[in-house]
């Protein structure tokens, strides 16, 4: 891939003039940042659909597994807040992740291991 770039006199004229020159050199750096980000948020903002009608309507048409997660993960994050302004360590959440373990509510057991799903394992519940 290299020698694409070793061989192309545009390439090798950018490299001179970046070297010999400051001004250049900033200027490109920032047209090689700002340009891409500038892109980048048009998309964005062209691809955003703030629409509160489609909003309430795929709310409403949750699937309950949905709601219950979102419920789950809201009050997950409510708890590891409030932790945070108690000033509580909060390392062992890290530790456990890292263990593959969950946290509980519990304070005085507060890492349970995952439960273990085995292949041939499948709940039929009616």
């Amino acid at each position: 891939m290299s020698i694409l770039w070793e061989k192309s006199e545009a390439w090798r004229w950018l490299v001179r003039r970046t070297r010999d020159s400051k001004p250049f050199f900033f200027a490109f750096a920032t047209i090689c940042g700002v340009v891409p980000g500038v892109i980048g948020y048009g998309v964005m903002q062209l691809t955003n659909s703030r629409n509160d009608e489609l909003e309430a309507h795929l709310r409403k048409t949750a699937r309950p597994e949905s709601t219950m997660m979102g419920q789950v993960n809201r009050e997950w994050l409510a708890e590891y807040l409030g932790e945070l302004q108690r000033k509580e360590d909060t390392n062992d959440r890290y530790l456990a992740a890292l263990r593959g373990e969950v946290l509980t509510r519990n304070a005085h057991a507060r890492v349970q291991p995952l439960p273990k799903q085995t292949s041939g394992e499948t709940s039929k519940e009616k």
